[in-house]
């Protein structure tokens, strides 16, 4: 007797919001580092089973490299690229930077500090490649505030004696101590009164 082919079976489909489970593994990871969250703890947080995570983000390491991407385009992760792009003078994107990082960093409503500064302390050697993807990260941003510094002194508003490397340089280090003073506590009004002081040291021309 003739019979019908069967139809292929489709594979199971997701049971759980991949968008809202990255979020859960972003807060997991921002309040406590790589290495301070396990895969069971990531599955027990996001719902899932250790199956689905692989299935949907890959590895532990793929999950954290995404987490770190959408984390980049937000808008507690993206400010200072957008203060780069919207501010008419290198001054004013610096100081922009500096001012929403000191109410964004200490903010309640998500951990403390910048993801991408602090999650990747205390890494294990098995897994440099991580230490080696957020420091690759935050020196394209060091790379980019010297380009915007350089752009600053070709147009007149930085002295053609000043470094832009070392400017950037210095803006970095002002950035990731404002997140790790976020992660110890400080408030946003201690952060904003340090943010003003690293803008006072904006070079000037020698009279």
């Amino acid at each position: 007797m003739w019979r019908m082919a069967e139809t292929p079976k489709r594979g199971r489909p997701r049971t759980f919001d991949r968008a809202a489970a990255l979020t859960t593994a972003t807060r997991l990871f921002w309040e406590r580092g790589y290495e301070g969250v396990s895969i069971g703890e990531l599955t027990e947080a996001m719902g899932i089973r250790s199956g689905s995570l692989y299935a949907a983000f890959g590895d532990k390491k793929s999950l954290f490299e995404e987490v770190v991407d959408t984390y980049g385009r937000s808008p507690v992760g993206a400010f200072v690229e957008v203060a780069l792009q919207e501010e008419s003078t290198a001054y004013g994107a610096f100081a922009r930077i500096l001012r929403e990082a000191a109410a964004i960093y200490p903010d309640p409503a998500h951990p403390a500090g910048c993801l991408a500064i602090s999650a990747a302390t205390n890494v294990t050697p098995q897994d440099a490649e991580v230490r080696t993807f957020l420091r690759d990260r935050r020196n394209k941003n060091v790379d980019g505030f010297e380009a915007r510094l350089r752009e600053a002194q070709r147009a007149g508003e930085l002295p053609a004696e000043v470094s832009p490397r070392a400017l950037a340089d210095y803006f970095a280090i002002a950035l990731q101590g404002l997140s790790q003073r976020a992660q110890d506590g400080a408030t946003a009004s201690q952060l904003t009164a340090a943010a003003e002081l690293a803008l006072a040291a904006w070079p000037t021309a020698r009279g």
